[in-house]
Formats: structure tokens, C-alpha cells, sequence
């Protein structure tokens, strides 16, 4: 049978199979392979609906290929089939290395349900400079000391210290992030919401000092030299392990491991999550969200909002209550950052803090056309800045990416626009639903999945943020936090020195503007005919950083960090 007879001429997935020059140039004698070996691809309603559509079309032309190579013989059918037995097994899984998470931890169980998480679990008020290296391990140490002054008073007798080790990221990065403060702090009763900064910057500047630590009837001192760093690389449960021991004499009396996956979240060995109340509006991907919000005729800050009712059991007051507490405290990071007029920032970078030049050189004339521009980076950066400092900021998700929300709730509430509090307390329910889905679906951790976690995310949850402000519809909410994630797939997170720093605080100011510019397109476009779904940029986020080398996921081994001299 003549090759042009044989194939059809309809258009497989949108491409016309007589357009291909090489096919049309090909002799007469080259256009001889059988009817069994190279059967055309199959129609899209071939394709089995519980199979990958991606997956389906690359194992079945894998297959066409390796039968023209070997000479076997294969009808469509059994090609499909095959095809579709290879697509759905799942690839196994690799050994765990200093980036893989065990699927014993609470975070990677919690992914197989409905999203649960609570506001007051995701925004957090900590001091910088990261949320997985600084606010986590602080709360962690201060759980493991309140744990320690309820054991029995004959154990506490025996009690000499206590000690921190400090494994995988935590181990490789921690002194850029001043890690070993953090923890220090924790055993000595120290909360992130309230701790003083200066306390934190006083233990770096006199880092031989010893503070007393009272357990039972027994008081001793502690100091830096308290907290370990211990190995970088293992297979550990996560990247972010630490243990904390109740030393007696020579030896642990009381132990537990405890892992900071991100965003101040943390857990222990053998978690149990707390009870919690069932969401109204049970999701698990921004599809089923969404349809949730247009069946009920709601925004997606209102099907937010009802699930936090139910699932938290705390009235609507009080959870706009604390909305507006992270509202003002963003805007007061920002403020901060910008007061700081010009200086060093701490480490061995000597970076030179820029956010309030970039602030008066927006004020000018001369360069009003790029103000808009400007005034979005400048409170990003003051923000960031804050963050390197060791002050407090806000995790939105985390401290790494702290500048990007306050510097769009700055821009609404402080400009022309004078936006009310009841509106960016809807753009932080929006915001949060995105941070949800990226936390339950993929991850916030940059030790998991490089900076795409992290910035990425947070530009997603800001334009979302925008865009609920606006009163966009839940399509265009979507739409535009898909653009803000897509346009930061693949991001490494490399910190130079293991400093929250470069190249980390323009990073802020790069995701602030691509969460409006995303806002921006979302609404200038018909929202149906946006190509790309939120749900398949999140599969794509987590796909990238379980692909990245560990080297590029806040290690400080490869990238900026390996190439840039400091002089």
C-alpha cells in the first residue's frame, strides 16, 4: 500500500502529518515500512482518561520506535494497551538521600488528603532570615524544653545539659543562618513572635557567653557551643533534621528528632497531628477549589474563609483578627526596611542594603515612568532586608521569600489606591489557598525543591492576593497565580555563603513584580483561554525539585554560591 494512502492526513494533536519536509522528500523505495510496524498514533479519545495524556503519547511512540527497530510486529491495539500499562506505573522510588523526605513524616501523609492547614499554622511571625533554618528549629527547641520540665523530677535529677545536632541543610547552610541562635534561644524559653531581635544579635557579637537554663531543681548553663553541626549528608527522614537531647552526664537521657520541612512548620519522630474540625469545602487541587467557589457562587477568599471556620473552630472575628495582625506586621517590616537609610548587611558577603535609595529615586520625576516598578521592588527589598538583618518578618510562605507579600500589601494599602483592611484580608485568604495547595501538593521547603519553592511560591500566593483584592473571579485568582509559579520553575536555591542575602533579597523584588505583571496579564486575557492550569504548574513544582540535584537545593554547593569570589 503507497505510504500516503496508508497514513492519514488529519491532524494528530494539532499538527498535520503532510507538513513534515522530510516525509514529503522521502523516495518511493523509502516508503516501505509495513502496516503492523508504524500504525498511526492514536486518536485523543484513545487515550484511557486515568492515564497521563503526556506519559500515554511518549511511551506509545517509544514503542512504534523500538518495533521499527527490531522488526516486531504490533497492531494499534496492542501498542495502546502496552502503552498504557507502562504509562500508569508509578516510577519507583529512589533511596533517600540529604533532599528526599520519608513518607512516615506528617507533611508527606497530609498530601493524600484534603488541604487542612490553618492561617495561624502558615503565616508566622519570626525573625529572620529563613523560616525552615531560623523560626523552625527556634520552635523546635523550645517544644523539646517545655517537654523537658514536665518529666519526672528523678530523670530531671540527673540532668548535666542539653544538646542540638543539626543534620542535612540545616547542618550545610545553618551559620548563614544563624541557626545555632535560634535553637540556643528556644532551649532558653524564647518564642519567635516575641523574641527580641538584639537578644539574637547579642549572642552573635558575644559568642562564648553562657546563659543559665533552669530544669526542675537544677539550673546550668548553656552556650553556642550547645548546638552541633553535625553531618551534612545522609539519609535522613528530611533535609532539615535536627535532634534534641537532655544530657546525662556523658550520654542522652531524653532524646527526640524533629524535622523543619519549611515555612515554621515542624514536626517530631512519630508525630501525631492534632484533631481538627472537617472543612466545609473539601479540596485537594485548585480544580476542585474552584468548583467549589462557582457551584456556591463564593470568591475563593469565602470558601477560604468557611473552611477556616470549620476546621480551626474560631469565629470569623477572631480569624480577621489575625489577619489584620499579619497585615500590620507586614507593613511595618516594610517600614523598617525602609528607615535603615544605608549599611552593611551582617556576614561575609558586605552586602549593602539598597531599599531606601531604590525608594527616593522613585520619588523623583525624572524617573516617574518607572516608579511603579521601583516602589514594588523598594518595599520588597526593605522587607528582604529586614529578613538578612535577623528581624522579624512574616512567612509567606517563608522567611527566604519574605519580602514579596508585604511588598504588594504595602503597595495597595500605603499608595494612591488606599486599599481598605477588609479587602487584604480577602487577598490573604486568596493568598493562603495558593500557599496551601503548593504546601500539600509539592513543597515551601527550598531544601526540597530549590528556590521555585519558595519564591515561586510566594509570587503565585501575591498575585492570587492582587487579584482576590481586585475582585477578579476565581478563574482569573487561578490564572494569574499559575503565571507568577510558571515563570519561576526550575529557580535553584544556591544562598552565596549560606546567606540569606545573594541571591536572595533581589529575588523578593523579581517575584513582587511578576505577581503584579501576572496579575496584570490574568486580566487582560479571556480567562478560558488561559492554556495552563495551577494544578498541573504545582505537579510540575514538585516534579522539578525531586529532579534537582541536591547540590541546588540550599546547600550552598553549586551555582552563585561556588562561582562568586568574596573578596
Amino acid at each position: 500500500m503507497p505510504y500516503e494512502k496508508r497514513i492519514s492526513h488529519k491532524p494528530i494533536y494539532g499538527r498535520s502529518l503532510n507538513t513534515n519536509p522530510i516525509r514529503n522528500t522521502m523516495s518511493t523505495a523509502q516508503r516501505q515500512p509495513t502496516d503492523v510496524l508504524s500504525p498511526a498514533l492514536p486518536e485523543e479519545s484513545a487515550i484511557p482518561s486515568n492515564i497521563n495524556r503526556r506519559s500515554f503519547i511518549m511511551r506509545n511512540a517509544v514503542i512504534g520506535a523500538a518495533a521499527v527497530m527490531t522488526g516486531r510486529a504490533w497492531t494499534p491495539e496492542a501498542r495502546a494497551q502496552q502503552a498504557a500499562a507502562e504509562a500508569s506505573k508509578k516510577p519507583s522510588l529512589p533511596p533517600l538521600d540529604s533532599t528526599s523526605m520519608s513518607s512516615d513524616l506528617d507533611v508527606v501523609k497530609r498530601s493524600k488528603g484534603p488541604v487542612m492547614t490553618i492561617l495561624e499554622e502558615f503565616y508566622k511571625v519570626g525573625p529572620g532570615p529563613s523560616s525552615s533554618h531560623t523560626i523552625g528549629p527556634m520552635r523546635i527547641t523550645y517544644d523539646f524544653y517545655q517537654r523537658c520540665t514536665k518529666l519526672p523530677a528523678d530523670q530531671l535529677a540527673q540532668a548535666t545539659g542539653l544538646k542540638v545536632h543539626l543534620y542535612g541543610s540545616l547542618s550545610a547552610t545553618g551559620k548563614g543562618h544563624g541557626t545555632e541562635r535560634a535553637a540556643l534561644a528556644g532551649l532558653l524559653g524564647k518564642e519567635p513572635a516575641t523574641v527580641d531581635p538584639l537578644f539574637l544579635d547579642a549572642m552573635k557579637e558575644k559568642p562564648d557567653e553562657s546563659y543559665p537554663v533552669k530544669l526542675g531543681d537544677k539550673t546550668f548553663n548553656l552556650s553556642l557551643a550547645d548546638i552541633i553541626y553535625d553531618s551534612a549528608k545522609g539519609d535522613f527522614p528530611h533535609p532539615n533534621t535536627m535532634t534534641c537531647q537532655l544530657m546525662g552526664s556523658d550520654k542522652p537521657i531524653y532524646e527526640l528528632e524533629y524535622y523543619s520541612p519549611g515555612g515554621g512548620f515542624y514536626e517530631w519522630k512519630g508525630y501525631t497531628p492534632p484533631k481538627k474540625g472537617q472543612p466545609k469545602y473539601p479540596y485537594a487541587t485548585m480544580k476542585e477549589l474552584r468548583k467549589h467557589a462557582e457551584d456556591n457562587s463564593l470568591s475563593i477568599a469565602q470558601v477560604i474563609m468557611a473552611n477556616e471556620v470549620a476546621v480551626s473552630g474560631k469565629s470569623e472575628e477572631q480569624i480577621n483578627a489575625f489577619l489584620d495582625k499579619i497585615a500590620n506586621a507586614m507593613l511595618a517590616t516594610v517600614k523598617a526596611g525602609l528607615a535603615v537609610k544605608e549599611g552593611v548587611l551582617p556576614g561575609p558577603i558586605k552586602l549593602q542594603s539598597k531599599a531606601a535609595t531604590v525608594w527616593e529615586r522613585a520619588q523623583d520625576d525624572k524617573y516617574e515612568s518607572d516608579r511603579a516598578i521601583a516602589l514594588v521592588s523598594a518595599c520588597a527589598l526593605a522587607a528582604s532586608e529586614e529578613n538578612a538583618r535577623g528581624h522579624l518578618v512574616i512567612t509567606a510562605p517563608t522567611g527566604g521569600s519574605a519580602g514579596v507579600m508585604p511588598a504588594l500589601v504595602y503597595g495597595l494599602m500605603e499608595s494612591q489606591r488606599k486599599v481598605p483592611m477588609e479587602k487584604i484580608r480577602q487577598g490573604l485568604l486568596a493568598g493562603a489557598a495558593i500557599g496551601y495547595l503548593c504546601k500539600h501538593n509539592a513543597t515551601l521547603s527550598g531544601a526540597e525543591g530549590g528556590c521555585q519553592s519558595e519564591i515561586g511560591v510566594a509570587s503565585a500566593m501575591s498575585a492570587a492576593l492582587v487579584a482576590q483584592v481586585m475582585d477578579s473571579s476565581p478563574l482569573v485568582v487561578e490564572n494569574a497565580a499559575e503565571s507568577a509559579l510558571e515563570h519561576h520553575l526550575g529557580m535553584t536555591c544556591d544562598p552565596v555563603a549560606g546567606y540569606v542575602q545573594v541571591p536572595c533579597i533581589e529575588r523578593c523584588a523579581f517575584g513582587a513584580v511578576k505577581a503584579w505583571t501576572a496579575y496584570m496579564i490574568a486580566t487582560n486575557e479571556i480567562a478560558s483561554r488561559h492554556r495552563v492550569d495551577l494544578d498541573t504548574t504545582v505537579e510540575t513544582l514538585a516534579e522539578t525539585g525531586r529532579d534537582m540535584s541536591t547540590k541546588y537545593k540550599e546547600t550552598s554547593e553549586a551555582g552563585l554560591a561556588a562561582n562568586l569570589v568574596l573578596c
